[in-house]
């Protein structure tokens, strides 16, 4: 008898998780991570949708706080400082809240991220950094609540929120440089090859320090056993800026017959236009 009831009970259970029903959230959640320069940013939201409604001054009124979306905390977190309107963001992660207006938004970082929208008791020792934004009218209808990071660069992007005809842009700034130069100074204390090749190339992309970049990238390609022909394209592209083209195209002869050894049709290509391209100055 015990046996037939722990059987019909551990049905009922695998009957019971079987049969639970799935259907779609109204506010799907919503993962975002992006790179900017060398810092990693990731947002977490619910995205709502429009359904027909007046959201701005309506649905989400205007000057209250708004959660920036639905449900739980809408959170961002950076592996950096950034810098926001002149002011330091420490690296980690805040929840999002912001303030709508018809004109402008208030953005508001706050460090307690465990709120199921907004906090029961507001705590302005909570908030890490506050920032405004102007709002933009587009010409097209965002149907569900947006929030991306674009107009990327090395050293800054836009942080966007975009519903209904409304956009709002907070730019931010990204320590690429001196995270680089971090990275640059810590790797060569004992570098290979390749952190010598990347130095070069950073200084050589970044238009920083010229001479510098030459001395890894000569450093990169004596070092390598296999001398590959995209260093030896590097180093020649650094000695025709610094205006050595006598030396550059001798470097990139070298580049192209190892492209050619290796079938490289692309960095052949590129060699033969940059050897037709000095040769004429």
């Amino acid at each position: 008898m015990i046996r037939f009831i722990i059987a019909i009970a551990v049905f009922i259970a695998s009957f019971s998780l079987e049969a639970q029903i799935k259907v779609p959230q109204a506010s799907p959640k919503s993962t975002l991570i992006q790179t900017v320069g060398l810092t990693d940013i990731e947002i977490e939201y619910s995205r709502p949708s429009a359904k027909g409604r007046v959201i701005y001054g309506d649905l989400v009124p205007f000057g209250k706080v708004w959660r920036t979306g639905a449900n739980a905390n809408t959170t961002i977190s950076f592996s950096d400082d950034v810098v926001i309107n002149g002011a330091t963001l420490k690296k980690g992660k805040y929840a999002l809240y912001t303030i709508p207006k018809a004109d402008e938004w208030e953005i508001l970082f706050y460090t307690d991220t465990n709120n199921w929208g907004n906090p029961e008791k507001w705590d302005d020792s909570k908030v890490a950094i506050k920032a405004s934004a102007k709002t933009e009218i587009l010409n097209r209808h965002v149907e569900t609540f947006t929030i991306g990071i674009n107009n990327t660069d090395n050293n800054f992007a836009n942080l966007e929120f975009a519903w209904e005809k409304t956009l709002v842009a907070l730019k931010f700034e990204v320590p690429t440089q001196k995270v680089a130069m971090a990275s640059i100074d810590k790797t060569l204390s004992g570098p290979s090859a390749t952190d010598y090749y990347s130095a070069a190339q950073y200084f050589f992309q970044t238009n920083g320090d010229l001479n510098k970049a030459l001395s890894y990238a000569t450093k990169a390609y004596d070092m390598h056993e296999k001398k590959p022909y995209w260093y030896s394209r590097l180093k020649s592209q650094i000695q025709a800026k610094l205006g050595d083209k006598k030396g550059a195209l001798e470097t990139a002869k070298i580049s192209l017959e190892a492209a050619k050894a290796a079938n490289n049709t692309d960095y052949v290509k590129m060699n033969e236009d940059s050897i037709k391209e000095w040769s004429k100055k």
